[in-house]
């Protein structure tokens, strides 16, 4: 049988058929591609709905435990054995609140109470002036300290937040090292940086807590890490919303001092107008015989 000979017509319609067959081919091919470049382009947006809901997430998660021995959102600095010694507490819980402090629990006839931003000038006036004759009432027994860190003046140091990263170190202070607070306190007033500087690194925090007798590669990795961070955040923004703290304006500052409950308003560098506040508290404290003795502590120098 003869074989059939492939006319002209056929092989056209033939390579009709086979570029036909690839045009189909190359259509499904690319309706992949634009089913891939779609799945790809959801699974980017899916990732940044991933990021960004972990970032809020974050922003809103519990600002984590708060230091040791502060669970006021203060450390109290009693007087034992001549010494300052820090009474001890438990860490605020994750999500938790503070628990004011028991002042019945406490001997001292005053309790003394500051509220303190490290790079507040005007704290640095206050502390100054009455440091000396506050630690003298302390020591003595007289009175007791509580003293609150907090951080309202970030603005004033060209994005290096420094009064958050201050009070961090002071709550790792008060963590791992309580009883030297009180040292630490007064180094970083005696160092404070100026408003409108970028103050001190974190490495220089953890120099100055080490001149203060703080020598604890726990206290320097908390100052470093910036552990307390959240509680920073939290405990600030709770001394700005309690309204016993609040002046005759209805505004919080810092200094803010209050001796058993009462509000100091007077000058923050005349000692002796300070010290007419405290003797004029102790005088409203019943001792128990019926006598109403003055604190005999004066300021130094």
């Amino acid at each position: 049988m003869p074989q059939e000979r492939v006319t002209k017509d056929q092989r056209r319609a033939a390579a009709q058929e086979a570029a036909r067959i690839m045009r189909e081919k190359q259509k499904r091919k690319d309706r992949r591609n634009r089913v891939f470049l779609i799945g790809g382009s959801t699974l980017a947006i899916l990732v940044v709905f991933a990021i960004v809901a972990v970032v809020i997430i974050n922003a809103n998660r519990p600002a984590g435990p708060g230091p040791a021995n502060m669970a006021s959102d203060g450390i109290v600095l009693t007087g034992a054995d001549n010494a300052v010694k820090a009474v001890e507490t438990d860490a605020i819980k994750e999500g938790g609140t503070p628990t004011p402090t028991d002042t019945d629990a406490l001997t001292a006839k005053l309790h003394i109470v500051t509220y303190i931003d490290y790079l507040c000038p005007f704290c640095n006036q206050f502390e100054t002036t009455n440091a000396d004759s506050i630690q003298q009432l302390v020591v003595s027994g007289i009175a007791d300290l509580e003293v609150h860190p907090i951080a309202i003046l970030d603005k004033s140091s060209l994005g290096s937040r420094y009064s958050s990263r201050a009070a961090n170190a002071a709550a790792c202070v008060a963590n791992y090292d309580p009883d030297k607070y009180l040292d630490v306190n007064s180094a970083f007033f005696g160092a404070q940086p100026q408003e409108g500087t970028s103050g001190l690194t974190n490495q220089q925090l953890v120099d100055l807590v080490g001149s203060a007798g703080v020598d604890s590669d726990k206290v320097a990795s908390c100052i470093n890490d910036e552990t307390f961070k959240g509680w920073v955040t939290a405990a600030t923004t709770r001394a700005l919303a309690n309204p016993d703290l609040k002046n005759a304006d209805g505004n919080f500052g810092t200094p803010t001092v209050l001796i058993n409950g009462q509000r100091y308003e007077g000058s923050l560098t005349d000692a002796s107008e300070f010290q007419a506040f405290v003797g004029s508290v102790f005088a409203t404290v019943s001792t128990g015989d019926g006598s109403t003795p003055t604190p005999t502590p004066t300021p130094a120098g």
